[in-house]
């Protein structure tokens, strides 16, 4: 242990030197990265198609290919699910990471090549403790564990050489010989595909290990914590792993489930920083345990481009390159990455909060939104509503989701609200008018269709009891691993498959 921890602080010195200079230089490796991706793409079938060897110019690339989408891309990616080679990328892809679908498809299937997991997908991970540890070098997080909450992976039934799985499946399967001495559970039950299983399989063998740190999805990680509690007697987590110092979290915004944390990690000790980590790649990276926002990671084998919002759904938007971004704007995020993807539009919503360094935080979905009425309220109104109303009211949010109730003869148009609390307020009929006039403050729009109760009235509330979103999740098959709870939906289907669950 003692030499791995040395080739790992060296490692981390090196990184460290290396991010500075993107820190200092982000257009410049923006561009080296374009073209180096270009480079390594132009025999492939795809590059042939678009003249790779021809481009000179963002400009040019912007024009010879188009804006892709999943169902765009999806044609290729079921030949390289058949074992076709040199289509997006050079060579064969071996593993895809599944994610949830499109209108058209239960599942997409994203390619993840040896590329993309080397230098991106492995390569974040990295990052994060070599960041953490500049931050905080009396750290003792290299002494300990990690203890890893995983998906699963499956054989491809159109190929046998080919292997598809939750994202955070792949990456253990993966990674390094040498992380077998920092990381727990064992592969053979991080794997494991039946979620409540792995939780008392990964109880079993951790609560005398000395876990440092968490890496995963927060609302995962808390069934954890709380079954860990149950099975123990212990009142904190602490009183279970004492060194816990560190929880690297991503997939899902943290604000909700802060105060919970709180109350399971009795500590001021105890750090948490944010990461992008999606299935198409690894974009971000909190580096400063000062600030909310994230680094835009610019040295991974992606390159950037973003489209506003406020064009978004025009035949022909804007599309910018990372120079043109302006601070504090909606952007929908197209990544070129050494997975081979090209101008793939990768469904999250940006803004940025610095240049140069270039930091942003992630606002949504382009496609998780609610806009009924033309009130455009997207999830970074609802989370920072939501806030408000929990700071206001002494309320613990545990899981929510949001959609609209469509005018009809008897009815006005509304927001309806789904919330299932850790710990109620003392008023519900307060909480709810916070939140309300929060939303109204945080987004003209909205505060233009409430007025007067003239197209919207005031949202609708129904208080789920504990455990409700846990169920749901279960009987629809996304329990565990990369799996999110949908937070706000232009239609009612998320709502109506909760409320029969509530009424049973």
């Amino acid at each position: 242990m003692p030499l791995l921890n040395s080739v790992i602080s060296w490692f981390n010195i090196k990184r460290i030197y290396q991010i500075q200079l993107y820190r200092e230089h982000p257009i410049e490796i923006q561009n080296e990265s374009l073209f180096s991706l270009l480079n390594s793409a132009k025999r492939t079938e795809w590059g042939k198609n678009h003249s790779f060897s021809e481009i000179s110019s963002i400009k040019e690339f912007q024009q010879a290919v188009p804006l892709q989408t999943y169902n765009d891309v999806k044609p290729y990616i079921n030949r390289l699910r058949e074992g076709e080679k040199d289509l997006l990328w050079p060579g064969e892809v071996k593993w895809f990471a599944k994610s949830s679908g499109t209108t058209s498809d239960k599942s997409k299937f994203i390619p993840v090549t040896k590329d993309a997991l080397e230098d991106c997908h492995l390569l974040g991970p990295r990052d994060v403790f070599a960041l953490y540890i500049r931050n905080y070098p009396e750290t003792k997080v290299l002494f300990g564990k990690t203890l890893i909450l995983g998906g699963s992976h499956r054989i491809n039934n159109l190929s046998n050489n080919s292997y598809y799985g939750d994202l955070s499946a792949i990456l253990i399967e993966n990674v390094p010989f040498w992380t077998d001495f920092i990381r727990i559970p064992p592969a053979e039950i991080a794997l494991i595909e039946e979620f409540e299983e792995k939780i008392e399989k990964i109880i079993e063998t951790t609560l005398d290990q000395n876990v440092t740190s968490f890496a995963g999805v927060p609302s995962w990680y808390l069934v954890l914590m709380k079954r860990v509690l149950e099975k123990t007697g212990k009142n904190n987590i602490l009183e279970v792993w004492p060194n816990l110092e560190v929880f690297s979290h991503g997939g899902v915004n943290f604000e909700p489930y802060r105060e919970q944390y709180k109350k399971l990690i009795p500590s001021e000790n105890m750090h948490y920083m944010e990461t992008y980590n999606a299935s198409e790649g690894f974009f971000g990276i909190q580096d400063n345990p000062h600030r909310d926002d994230m680094l835009l990671m610019l040295d991974y084998g992606v390159f950037y481009e973003f489209i506003p919002m406020k064009d978004w759904g025009k035949e022909n938007p804007r599309v910018l390159p990372l120079e043109e971004v302006e601070l504090n704007e909606n952007y929908a995020m197209v990544i070129s990455t050494n997975a081979g993807l090209w101008r793939y539009i990768i469904g999250d919503t940006v803004k940025f909060t610095c240049k140069y360094p270039f930091k942003f935080k992630i606002t949504g979905r382009t496609k998780h939104f609610i806009n009924a009425f033309g009130e455009e309220v997207i999830i970074d109104n609802a989370e920072n509503a939501l806030k408000i109303a929990c700071n206001h009211t002494g309320a613990i949010v545990n899981e929510y989701t949001a959609g609209p109730v469509f005018m009809d003869d008897n009815q006005k148009g509304a927001h309806q609200w789904i919330i299932e609390f850790e710990k109620e307020p003392d008023e519900l009929e307060h909480f709810i008018n916070v939140l309300d006039n929060s939303l109204q403050t945080l987004n003209s729009d909205y505060e233009a269709k409430r007025h007067k109760n003239m197209t919207l009235e005031r949202l609708h509330l129904n208080v789920a009891p504990p455990g409700t979103f846990y169920r749901w999740m279960k009987n629809r098959g996304k329990v565990g691993g990369q799996n999110k709870i949908p937070r706000l939906s232009n239609d009612r289907r998320y709502l109506d498959g909760l409320l029969k669950l509530i009424q049973k």
